[in-house]
Parts: structure tokens; C-alpha cells; sequence
């Protein structure tokens, strides 16, 4: 089945009939994220991430959104261990919430809440915490994974409304991180965009205060504080430590030479 919203490999809607005797089980295995190379990042999360993270930005089908690059190939991510563990103190959010996920109808009024029925910790056989009651209601568990839910979907729609601000600014840039490997592979990635310094810079009065007020602007720093994590990205691609040929240069507005420093 093809992956659905990037890590799930078959959600479906969880319900009394299906579920009810269903429970999971907490499992450090992140082996379902091991594909991705950026997951969405909820602006609420950005102090965490930003210390080990390089938070970007990338159009989506709900617009711009914040992003963690996890690696700089398609199809990998550096920040799970070969025996699936996570390498890093902070998880995004959209990882964590996993198996768990609304699905919202077209009229994004009716909202439904699935589990990844591919989730190894999903079981049967009492393990974990129930799902369901035996009187067939939602247990205290499932009512907690809800809760959070909710308050991501929420999360999620304010950070869109920050995506918005920075497009209609004109704030953002087109860029491409680049890497030479030891062994002479030259690899890039592209796909997203950032705020380049100047352009904050030259943003008039009115427009950073506007900023400010929304805490949108402390978002923005913190957003070119992490492009030095590039540095982090690319060792984890090699391996070893860095070395002048490996350098991870970011071509195309701003000059990358300023990014990498601040």
C-alpha cells in the first residue's frame, strides 16, 4: 500500500467493532521513519529543533510549511539507528504522534481518528494500553492520543497562518544544500526555501512590529540559527568528522557564506 501522509502504511479509521480489543504497545522503533528525509515542523516546536535540527520551509498542498531536514537523500533519514532508534533529544511532533492521525473530510469539518494498523506495538494479546473499554467506549488512553491530536491540529493551522505571513512578505528564498563526500559523491538538496538575512533586514517598520507581536519574528531567528545544523546533517551522511572538501554549501539567495556563520 502506498505510504500515506509520508510514514503511515495503512491507517484506518479506529472503531468499538474493529479495535475493541486491540491494544498498543510503546515500541522504540522508528523503522517507520526511516524513508523520509524532512518531516512538517509545528512553529510551537521550533525552540526545541533548533538546536539540532535545520528547520526550513517547503510549499505543500496547504501552503507553506515549516520543515526538519533529516537527511539529503530522498529516501533516508540519518536520524534513525540502524537498529531503529531516534539520535536525537528532541522528536517532532509528527513523529511522536505516530500510529495516531486524523483523517479530515473534504468539507474539514468531520474529523476521524486512525492508527496505523502496521504499528508493531498494535496487538491483541493485552499489551500496553487499551484502546477501547469492554463497554466498547474509547479508553483513557485513546482519549489522551485525541487530546494531543487536537492540540496539533491546531498547532498545525497557526503555523500555516506563519507560512502565509512569510509569503506575502516576500520573505522567502529558493535554496540547495550541497555536499561532497570523502569518496568525491557530490549530492544535493533542493525543494525548499529560507529567509535570508537581508530580506529581514530590509523589512519596513510596520511589518516587524507586525512580526513581533505575533512572536513570528523570535521564529524567524531561531529559523536562521538552525541552518548551522546543515553541519550535522552532513556529518551523519559521511560519518566522520568534517573536512574542508565536505562542506555543505547553500547556493542561491541569500549568500551562503552569511547563513553558515550566524
Amino acid at each position: 500500500m502506498t505510504k500515506q501522509l509520508l510514514i503511515y502504511e495503512s491507517a484506518r479509521p479506529m472503531s468499538a467493532a474493529h479495535h475493541g480489543k486491540m491494544s498498543v504497545e510503546a515500541v522504540a522503533d522508528y523503522s517507520f521513519s526511516a524513508g523520509i528525509n524532512a518531516v512538517p515542523l509545528m512553529g510551537l516546536e521550533f525552540v526545541r529543533a533548533a538546536t539540532e535540527y535545520a528547520i526550513v520551509f517547503a510549499e505543500t498542498k496547504d501552503g507553506v510549511l515549516p520543515a526538519v531536514v533529516l537527511g539529503v537523500r530522498p529516501n533516508e533519514n540519518l536520524f534513525v539507528s540502524p537498529d531503529a532508534k531516534w539520535e536525537a533529544k528532541y522528536i517532532p511532533a509528527f513523529i511522536r504522534r505516530y500510529p495516531f492521525v486524523f483523517s479530515i473530510g473534504s468539507d474539514e469539518r468531520v474529523v476521524t481518528l486512525c492508527i496505523d494498523e502496521s504499528h508493531p506495538g498494535l496487538n491483541s494479546s493485552g499489551r500496553g494500553q487499551r484502546l477501547f473499554g469492554d463497554d466498547g467506549k474509547p479508553s483513557a488512553y485513546t482519549g489522551n492520543v485525541l487530546e494531543f491530536l487536537k492540540k496539533y491540529q491546531a498547532h498545525y493551522e497557526r503555523t500555516r497562518v506563519f507560512g502565509k505571513h512569510l509569503k506575502e512578505l516576500g520573505l522567502l528564498e529558493s535554496m540547495q544544500a550541497q555536499v561532497t563526500t570523502p569518496m568525491g559523491e557530490k549530492l544535493s538538496l533542493g525543494g525548499f526555501m529560507a529567509v535570508p538575512r537581508k530580506k529581514l533586514r530590509e523589512l519596513k517598520g510596520e511589518a516587524l512590529e507586525a512580526l513581533a507581536k505575533t512572536d513570528e519574528l523570535e521564529l524567524l531567528y531561531l529559523h536562521l540559527y538552525s541552518m548551522r545544523n546543515f553541519i550535522d546533517v552532513k556529518d551523519r551522511l559521511i560519518g566522520s568528522a568534517a573536512s574542508e572538501s565536505a562542506e555543505p554549501a547553500l547556493t542561491g539567495a541569500p549568500a551562503s557564506t552569511e547563513e553558515k556563520v550566524h
